[in-house]
């Protein structure tokens, strides 16, 4: 049986970049689909792959609810919320190891 760890998280193209805000229960599985381009859509588009920010809970209901709220947020309080705990936007998915690091290009 599969272990559910709800996590609402914030992919940035780059330092500064573009955002994504998702939730899921498998965060390791959701970064494969967005990295491996599995999933066509904003992420693929415009390259949005590097995991910045992740925040878990006990259950997937508080993680939706937070995820709601970010999406409510002003651009300027989300590069905040990054800043105070990842400065660098260093990619958290492979500092964690549950990816490898992105490559850019052929």
């Amino acid at each position: 049986m599969q272990v559910k760890n709800p996590c609402t998280y914030i992919l940035a193209s780059q330092k500064r970049g573009t955002l994504y805000i998702g939730v899921t229960s498998d965060l390791a599985a959701r970064l494969w689909q967005h990295r491996s381009g599995e999933t066509i859509g904003f992420t693929s588009r415009y390259r949005v792959h590097r995991l910045v920010h992740a925040e878990f809970f006990e259950d997937m209901e508080s993680a939706i609810t937070r995820e709601k709220q970010l999406k409510r947020w002003h651009r300027g309080w989300k590069i905040n919320l990054i800043q105070q705990s990842n400065p660098e936007w260093t990619d958290l998915a492979v500092t964690w190891g549950l990816a490898d690091p992105l490559r850019h290009g052929p």
